[in-house]
């Protein structure tokens, strides 16, 4: 088993330490990876730590490689994850969903997701796109390139009818559960 050196923390790294652990509303990880480093520091093996606090030894490893990399503020703090881009502007959004909610193109009974893809790129919106993309991007709407529904807001008709609904409240009962 390899071993490696503890760490050596100052006062105040354990202090703050000790305090992420005791605080009681610190994400799980974050209480995690700070009793990981108090463990380190007192001279734990990697394979100890890791059976003791029920996590993977290559866990206990990365926390180490973070603290020695950034310090404390690398292994408390997760850095931000870079956002992508949407693959569709708003406005190419809404051409494809005009598109998907018009008459589907001869030789088809209704738009799927490879023909918008197709259409998509035919417009160049994006030079390349996925069908899964298109399904996404129509699912955060109401329209729906399978149905006969358009997707556009739904008008709903009244029938009215002649005779007259009778409900359970109105009804009196012949039988009451109390006499059964």
């Amino acid at each position: 088993m390899r071993t490696a050196e503890p760490l050596e923390l100052t006062d105040d790294e354990r202090a703050y330490l000790q305090t992420w652990v005791h605080r009681g509303h610190a994400a799980a990880r974050i209480q995690t990876r700070a009793r990981i480093l108090l463990k380190l520091a007192e001279g734990w093996r990697d394979v100890e730590i890791a059976r003791a606090l029920e996590v993977g030894v290559s866990t206990v490893y990365n926390t180490r490689q973070r603290y020695l990399a950034g310090g404390l503020e690398a292994v408390l703090h997760d850095q931000r994850q870079e956002r992508r881009r949407p693959a569709l502007a708003g406005e190419q959004l809404a051409h494809l969903i005009a598109i998907a909610c018009s008459p589907a193109p001869k030789g088809h009974d209704h738009w799927t997701l490879r023909l918008l893809a197709g259409k998509a790129v035919e417009l160049g919106f994006v030079p390349s796109i996925s069908p899964e993309t298109i399904r996404h991007a129509l699912k955060k709407t109401t329209s729906s390139p399978g149905s006969m529904n358009s997707g556009a807001s739904q008008v709903w008709v009244r029938r009215s009818s002649r005779r007259w609904r009778r409900s359970s409240t109105s009804m009196r009962s012949r039988r009451t559960p109390s006499s059964r």
